[in-house]
């Protein structure tokens, strides 16, 4: 598949996901995100975990509001990101405090206030919960289109658990995949769990 065929078949695909995500109604978008954080906060990786990062979610995706208090609640180190768009790079920060160090970033999405939250080393981080539009049970991820979070995934460890949580209505059949392109560990739905194969990349 040529670069530009690829390109074309990721926007599509992107459109058609936000769409299905998009016509969940906010019971539903509320209930499924509790079974997903349950999900979540039961996982043997986020129980050995020190030091989380995840992400403040905003419009339709899943909520993790719950998720973030817990990660506190469990004394874990929780680190939230904040973009920078001229160099297309996240930088993560330290949060304590979910209610007053959090400040619009560049699409209102909340990220820290980096004159309170110091800077976290992406080396650091045990458990990286991370967005995208869609997954495939294989474990492949689409985001939004900034290239953000595939440079930030292979800047983790190799012993970081990637973990990404979305609707059942976002995980897709197959994706073009790009040689930039970033898999994650195991994607969480409402209905179950899909794990990365441990042969076949």
């Amino acid at each position: 598949m040529t670069h530009d065929r690829v390109v074309a078949t990721k926007k599509a695909t992107r459109r058609r996901v936000l769409a299905l995500r998009d016509a969940l109604t906010s019971e539903e978008r509320n209930s499924k995100s509790t079974a997903i954080n349950e999900r979540l906060l039961a996982l043997p990786a986020f129980a050995d975990a020190e030091t989380v990062a995840a992400y403040a979610s905003f419009a339709t995706e899943f909520d993790t509001g719950p998720f973030l208090k817990q990660v506190l609640a469990r004394n874990k180190r929780l680190v939230l990101p904040r973009v920078d768009r001229d160099s297309k790079r996240i930088q993560f920060h330290f949060v304590c405090n979910l209610d007053g160090a959090l400040v619009p970033g560049p699409w209102g999405i909340r990220e820290p206030d980096p004159t309170q939250c110091g800077v976290a080393d992406t080396g650091e981080i045990d458990f990286m919960l991370v967005p995208g539009v869609a997954f495939t049970p294989g474990c492949a991820r689409l985001g939004y289109g900034g290239g953000f979070y595939d440079a930030a995934i292979e800047e983790t460890r190799t012993d970081c658990a990637k973990i990404a949580a979305a609707f059942a209505v976002q995980i897709v059949k197959d994706l073009p995949l790009e040689a930039h392109d970033q898999k994650v560990d195991l994607v969480i739905t409402e209905d179950g769990e899909y794990a990365r194969p441990v042969t076949g990349d």
